[in-house]
């Protein structure tokens, strides 16, 4: 059904990159290192100047980065990982503000005009298809629109469903790489999470569809959901936590309106564990990241409970989950989206959950943010916040209502001290809703 595959070097591939063009580096465990390389090498050289790079976040290392490219690469990164957090804090690269759920309409606007796009692709099925495998997000939207798609063919790469398959027609130039995904194991649970977990798992529902994350709080909360019922998964991502819920039946998506029965996700990040559970299995839709986080769609399912983090709050519910004062640390991501989404859920419940203090101790609930903090969920959107002491939920509450629920989870070392801002910001009438509040 196919014409048999002429593969080049990375070297002869990394040639199609010509100075001034936009690449677009597949993400998360799928970063095409080996291109990566190839591509470091024509710009040591001086074979290559002012080329712009794109990616979400990205697993291994990210060379394009170091100062040693400046004026090579410049790169505008859609979400910074810990990879390339240093670099973008200190300048030589940036960072694109946008909801995951844009990116893809970014790159199909031609507001972001890619040249060339560099995925890795599972082997070939007998129809001429391969299968983007563990990240589809915006990866699928730089495919159809660039100039020249430079496919690498992995055998590790899984045969995922949904819009991960698409046509070797697509792609343009072919190379092969055996080695392994990048993987990325879960580390023991702390006391701290183990506890966010339980508060989070008691406001969720059965027959919830739920949306997390990686890390340990969205898996000490799966921990805790075994005696939960029908519970579906429509989510950006998601990690190993999952796999026992599936196994064990408590995950079946029967409650779900959109996808019913399907495990629907825009990319993966795990062990092989994970990556041998998605290949070939039609349970699982890898999707576009304009379906899994648009607003539209993830309001259809009933019951949809959004587990996001933070770094810090304030006592007015004004959420930073990108930057530390001025120093950028992460990005947007799909945490409005699916706050948006869950809000606008039939029964949905969003939540942002966080320890009370930082790994030194320091209080990440403060009478205001830190200077130069973006908010990334306003006041506004606020329902659920949850620490290791409690979950309030701060919808339909005043100002000063709103500051009293959010101390009330604080780190007790912390609670007076807020409560005195709290004060000082809104009078002494803020005593008088503290004694109506018990």
């Amino acid at each position: 059904m196919h014409k048999e595959i002429k593969t080049v070097s990375f070297e002869e591939a990394a040639k199609v990159i010509k100075s001034g063009d936009r690449v677009h580096l597949h993400s998360v465990a799928l970063a095409p290192h080996k291109f990566i390389e190839a591509m470091c090498d024509r710009g040591r050289k001086g074979e290559i100047c002012d080329v712009t790079l794109q990616h979400l976040h990205t697993e291994g290392p990210a060379p394009y980065a170091d100062p040693e490219f400046e004026g090579v690469f410049n790169l505008e990164s859609l979400f910074v990982g810990a990879n390339v957090r240093k670099q973008t804090q200190a300048g030589y690269a940036d960072y694109i503000p946008v909801f995951l759920s844009e990116t893809q309409k970014m790159i199909r606007q031609g507001i972001l005009n890619v040249n060339v796009a560099v995925v890795q692709v599972s082997t070939p099925d007998k129809h001429g298809y391969v299968s983007l495998g563990t990240s589809i997000d915006c990866s699928l939207a730089a495919v159809e629109t660039a100039d020249t798609v430079v496919a690498i063919i992995n055998k590790n790469v899984p045969r995922a469903f949904g819009d991960a398959m698409i046509p070797m027609s697509m792609c343009d130039v072919f190379c092969e790489d055996n080695s392994p995904l990048v993987e990325h194991g879960s580390a023991p649970l702390s006391d701290i999470e183990i506890a966010i977990g339980k508060n989070v798992a008691g406001i969720i529902p059965d027959g919830a569809c739920l949306q997390m994350g990686i890390g340990g709080i969205p898996n000490a909360v799966l921990a805790q959901l075994g005696n939960h019922k029908n519970l579906g998964i429509h989510t950006e991502m998601f990690a190993d936590g999952l796999l026992p819920l599936v196994e064990s039946g408590v995950v079946n998506g029967m409650n779900k309106k959109l996808d019913k029965g399907k495990i629907v996700a825009s990319f993966l990040m795990g062990t092989k564990d994970l990556y041998d559970f998605v290949d070939d299995n039609p349970g699982v839709l890898m999707m576009d990241v304009g379906y899994t986080n648009g607003v539209e769609i993830i309001r259809q399912n009933p019951k949809v409970c959004a587990i996001n983090s933070a770094l810090s709050i304030d006592i007015t519910g004004q959420v930073c989950a990108d930057s530390i004062g001025t120093k950028h640390y992460s990005g947007v991501g799909g945490q409005i989206d699916f706050t948006r989404g869950a809000a606008a859920s039939e029964g949905g419940v969003p939540i942002i959950a966080m320890p009370s203090v930082t790994g030194k101790g320091i209080s990440k609930i403060a009478p205001t943010l830190l200077q130069g903090s973006g908010v990334v969920t306003t006041r506004n959107n606020m329902h659920w916040f949850a620490t290791e002491y409690g979950c309030v939920n701060l919808y339909g509450k005043t100002l000063q209502q709103r500051a009293k629920a959010i101390i009330s989870v604080a780190h007790p070392n912390y609670r007076e001290e807020l409560d005195q801002a709290a004060f000082e910001r809104f009078g002494s009438h803020y005593h008088f809703v503290s004694k109506l509040s018990k």
